[in-house]
């Protein structure tokens, strides 16, 4: 088993669990991605929000996960799970989006193939690496 916060790696990313220390690198990334990623996405803007965001990723019900480039390990993106049902229902949504510099280089479409998704729908490894 792999120890809580572990990161799996691809070819060229590997994901993370984010911590208080990414504050400043992640806010920055979210500045220049804004106007790219509304309507869809509304990221944490600010630091009481990045605060609120890495406690509500520790909930049983939610988890983040920062998709990072190997080269510079630089935050490229971002994988949330949430509302993660667990029993006979296992369920979750799966959130996810790259910040601007790095949308188009195929960065999430790597982490989301390793870890089960060939096209939208259920993944057992995912669930199964929620649980950990």
């Amino acid at each position: 088993m792999k120890r809580p916060g572990a990161g799996e790696v691809g070819c060229r990313v590997f994901i993370r669990v984010p911590t208080a220390r990414d504050r400043d690198e992640f806010l920055a990334l979210m500045r220049s991605s804004r106007r790219t990623l509304r309507p869809w996405v509304e990221p944490p803007a600010d630091r009481a929000a990045f605060a609120a965001y890495l406690k509500r990723t520790r909930r049983p019900t939610e988890r983040g996960f920062f998709v990072c480039r190997r080269e510079d390990r630089i935050i490229a993106g971002v994988i949330n799970v949430s509302q993660i049902f667990h029993g006979a229902f296992q369920s979750a949504y799966l959130g996810f989006y790259a910040g601007a510099p790095f949308m188009g280089n195929g960065y999430m479409s790597e982490r989301l193939r390793r870890a089960g998704f060939r096209r939208e729908g259920f993944s057992t490894r995912t669930i199964e690496d929620v649980r950990r």
